[in-house]
């Protein structure tokens, strides 16, 4: 059924069809007998998030704000939140204790068949929430997907692989300056995390040319570093476990790591993780204004691959650094807090307040995976600094 809307919403009601089906698509590449593993422990069995994206839509525009009684109350329950569970607290449950995938496909539709018969009724800050909130989905779902095992997935056709040609890193000189972090009200939509806009002097750093690649981060390992999440070692070789296949390691490609493991190499190279600020104004420089000729083909990113590309198939920006945005996040010294004057969403407190805990570090830039509308400078992403799922690259930096 097509999504109704009054002029005023019809742009983001278009978006929220989108993004439906771009979620639609990736549950469709898991073989039905396997909707109910759970690919990543810290994570719900993949089930829940077929639940989950409806059910997060109906609370928060039908239930809360407009007001329409629940027709499923258990499932609005169920499906509400996800999980972040420290190490050593993993989920317990077991594939009976969830619906039939039957039930859930009907509580799915009928969320749809309401939402879009209100949606003109709902206020556009809710459905930039909703929409976003689903294109994270879209992305943190891959990670799982990626975890998958190979025969429980159907493979799209393979796409031919970029080569960016011979890589000579090196580090960029930066002046430093002001950096401008966040948002002003007003400026369009943004996360609570995002507020309020405000400036950091930032004082003369060097920062990467490249992310690190697996290449360089393959000396770490020889060294005798734990080998990174997405690497497998065969016959005394090591293979880049992608989404479809396995490869022979892309020594040109940015490495995923943990932030614990950057933090590690940065310190045996003599370096470390550009803070916060200083990624901020070497990306954006100091008025935040450098994405919108960003292609993304070129720089790898809403969702145009499943896998990274060669940290140098794009081209440097103006200040000879490649590949700030796309092909992987970029993890920074910064731990996740609040911007000075932050105040929750009211209808979503725990969104960003219950990761100011000190254990997550900020991430900037975008990944493969990475929708286009996330990728503004305000954005920030966070995670964990033990997790080794994500598609978080780094770049050194310096003094």
């Amino acid at each position: 059924m097509p999504i109704q809307s009054n002029h005023v919403n019809w742009e983001l009601a278009s978006a929220l069809g989108s993004a439906r089906e771009t979620t639609d698509a990736l549950f469709a590449l898991v073989r039905p007998g396997s909707l109910y593993e759970r690919p990543i422990p810290e994570r719900h069995r993949i089930v829940f998030y077929i639940g989950h994206l409806e059910a997060f839509d109906w609370n928060l525009i039908c239930r809360r704000f407009l007001d329409i009684p629940s027709f499923q109350t258990e499932f609005d329950k169920l499906f509400s939140f996800g999980i972040d569970p420290g190490p050593g607290n993993l989920p317990q449950d077991q594939p009976a204790d969830w619906p039939r995938l039957e039930e859930i496909g009907a509580y799915n539709r009928r969320v749809r068949e309401t939402l879009d018969g209100v949606l003109a009724n709902a206020p556009e800050q809710l459905l930039h929430v909703a929409i976003e909130h689903r294109l994270m989905h879209a992305e943190t779902f891959a990670y799982m997907l990626h975890n998958l095992p190979f025969p429980h997935k159907l493979a799209p056709p393979a796409k031919t692989r970029a080569d960016g040609g011979r890589i000579q890193p090196g580090m960029v000189r930066m002046p430093g300056g002001k950096a401008t972090l966040g948002l002003r009200p007003g400026e369009g939509f943004g996360w609570d995390n995002e507020y309020q806009r405000h400036s950091v002097q930032v004082a003369p750093f060097e920062i990467g040319k490249y992310k690190v690649t697996n290449g360089e981060y393959l000396a770490f390992v020889e060294e005798g570093a734990a080998p990174p999440h997405f690497w497998t070692s065969r016959s005394g070789r090591w293979f880049y476990r992608g989404m479809f296949e396995e490869i022979p390691l892309p020594l040109e490609c940015p490495v995923y790591v943990s932030h614990e493991q950057a933090t590690a190499y940065a310190s045996w190279k003599g370096k470390r993780l550009p803070t916060e600020a200083e990624y901020q104004l070497a990306a954006f420089g100091s008025g935040n204004d450098r994405t919108a000729g960003l292609d993304p083909a070129r720089e790898n990113f809403d969702f145009h691959a499943w896998d990274p590309v060669p940290v140098n198939s794009s081209a440097e920006n103006e200040l000879g650094i490649a590949q700030l945005v796309g092909n992987g996040w970029e993890w920074t010294a910064t731990v996740f807090q609040p911007f000075p004057g932050f105040e929750s969403f009211p209808f979503y407190p725990g969104y960003s307040a219950n990761f100011f805990d000190g254990q997550h570090y900020v991430m900037k830039g975008a990944s493969p995976r990475t929708a286009a509308r996330l990728v503004r400078p305000s954005f920030r992403n966070w995670f964990r600094g033990s997790y080794p799922y994500v598609y978080a690259t780094f770049r050194l930096a310096g003094n």
